[in-house]
């Protein structure tokens, strides 16, 4: 389990540790005032931090991973210890996949909020 576990939370930690709300899209810069552009990239990353998605979607990953993983412990003919692991395994994995999610949901809703300001989001 620990050989599983180490790689798997280092997989949860970079997933969080990803831009998110604090992206900087690729923007074509050509005619664009730079601080009329910093002022509305900061407004759209302060929506993009409204949006809970982040937290939300890794707990309701890691929560579908428990689930899976300790079903596959069980249908394997594991003990409750290897259930235990099974599902353990699956909640980082679960949780990873949905702090990712989430992340770039936050990513998406930066780059909507320039482009609806008339920016060109190249990214």
């Amino acid at each position: 389990m620990n050989k599983l576990f180490a790689p798997c939370s280092f997989v949860v930690i970079a997933a969080l540790g990803c831009a998110g709300a604090n992206v900087r899209p690729l923007v074509d810069m050509k005619g664009v005032n730079n601080s009329a552009y910093e002022k509305d990239l900061q407004e759209c990353q302060a929506y993009a931090k409204e949006q809970s998605g982040m937290g939300e979607t890794a707990a309701k990953g890691a929560g579908a991973g428990a689930v899976v993983g300790g079903l596959l412990g069980l249908v394997t003919g594991g003990n409750a210890t290897g259930i235990a692991q099974a599902a353990g395994a699956g909640a980082v994995i679960g949780a990873a996949g949905g702090a990712f999610t989430g992340n770039q949901g936050q990513e998406a809703v930066v780059k909507r909020c320039l482009s609806g300001r008339g920016y060109k989001v190249l990214n």
